[in-house]
């Protein structure tokens, strides 16, 4: 699996740790183990360009996902291998993050900014293998399966 982090936000962040986390929630879903997947970090200038561009929003935004091909991750108790045939090698996407407001956000949620980038780094890799949350039961799911990946991180860090 090839995960790539660039950092263009000028803020130090933990990028191994992101690529851990993203290699978490990729196999969590199993997806194939040949995916790419990039992480790029920007500052808010830069986010609130690509926020205005693609979404028709002003500002700033935490996280936005680019899906490059159409990934579904496999199912459940499959192998999650290079020959499994429930899922796909493929270029999954870039999921962009902006530190500054991941660091408002965290702030005012009583975690660090790194758990926030990790939050929304699991919220956009989501995105990018189809899920959203615009409708209530879509929204159960995703934040279902979010809470649930981060959680299992969670708990594979500790000590």
């Amino acid at each position: 699996m090839s995960i790539e982090v660039l950092n263009e936000s000028g803020v130090p962040v933990g990028e191994k740790d992101l690529v851990d986390l993203a290699r978490h929630v990729l196999d969590g879903m199993r997806v194939h183990p040949l995916a790419e997947l990039s992480l790029l970090l920007v500052d808010e200038p830069a986010m609130s360009e690509l926020h205005e561009k693609w979404m028709g929003e002003p500002g700033p935004t935490d996280v936005l996902a680019f899906p490059m091909d159409e990934l579904r991750p496999g199912q459940p108790g499959s192998g999650g291998g290079a020959d499994d045939e429930e899922s796909d090698p493929a270029l999954l996407g870039d999921v962009v993050l902006c530190p500054a407001v991941a660091e408002r956000q965290g702030a005012k949620a009583g975690h660090s900014t790194q758990d926030e980038l990790e939050l929304l780094c699991t919220h956009g890799i989501l995105h990018l293998l189809g899920y959203d949350h615009a409708e209530p039961e879509e929204h159960k799911e995703m934040f279902g399966l979010q809470a649930e990946l981060l959680a299992s991180w969670q708990e594979k860090r500790k000590p």
